[in-house]
C-alpha cells in the first residue's frame, strides 16, 4: 500500500549499527511520512540511544527534521548520534530523498554541533509554526540545517 522499507542489516559502521525497533506507515490525515526508528546500538548489542529517520518531505519536516536522534547519558561525547547519520544519510538516498533536514533547539549545543560536524548548511533559526507539536515541548524556535545528499 505506503513506502516499501528497505533491509536495514547494513546499517553498521563496525562501532554502531542501527537496528530496528518499529517501522511507521505514513500517516497522511495527520501529515506524518513513513519512518524507521531504530535502536543505536554498540556491536555486542547495547542500547545506547535511539534515532529515527522520516522519508518524504512536508511542511512539518523543516522544523522537525528528517533524522532525530538522542543518546543516553552515559554514551555521550564519543559521537554517537553523529555516526548514526553518516549512516543514515546513504541509506535516505537509498530512498530517493537528494536532501534532508535536521533541526535542533538553539541552545542544545551538543545537538548543534553534531548538525555543524555533519557539514550541514545552516539556513536559519526559524520560528516555529504556531500550531507545532514541538511548541508543547517548551520550544520556540529551531536551527533548521540542510544536508545534500546529491553527489555532485
Amino acid at each position: 500500500m505506503g513506502m516499501e522499507f528497505h533491509h536495514t542489516d547494513h546499517l553498521t559502521d563496525g562501532e554502531i549499527r542501527l537496528v530496528v525497533v518499529w517501522l511507521a506507515e505514513a500517516v497522511p490525515e495527520k501529515d506524518w511520512v513513513p519512518a524507521y526508528h531504530f535502536s543505536v546500538q554498540d556491536m555486542q548489542g547495547t542500547p545506547m540511544g535511539s534515532c529515527d529517520l522520516r522519508i518524504g518531505y512536508n511542511q512539518n519536516l523543516y522544523f522537525g527534521g528528517h533524522i532525530g536522534y538522542r543518546v543516553e547519558e552515559p554514551y555521550r561525547g564519543h559521537h554517537y548520534a553523529e555516526k548514526a547519520c553518516r549512516l543514515l544519510f546513504p541509506f535516505a538516498r537509498e530512498h530517493g530523498m537528494e536532501y534532508l533536514y535536521i533541526t535542533c533547539a538553539p541552545d542544545n549545543l551538543p545537538s548543534r554541533r553534531t548538525c555543524e560536524r555533519l557539514g550541514g548548511e545552516l539556513l536559519e533559526i526559524a520560528e516555529l509554526p504556531p500550531d507545532s507539536d514541538m511548541r508543547q515541548e517548551g520550544m520556540t524556535e529551531v536551527c533548521v540545517f540542510r544536508y545534500n545528499l546529491v553527489i555532485e
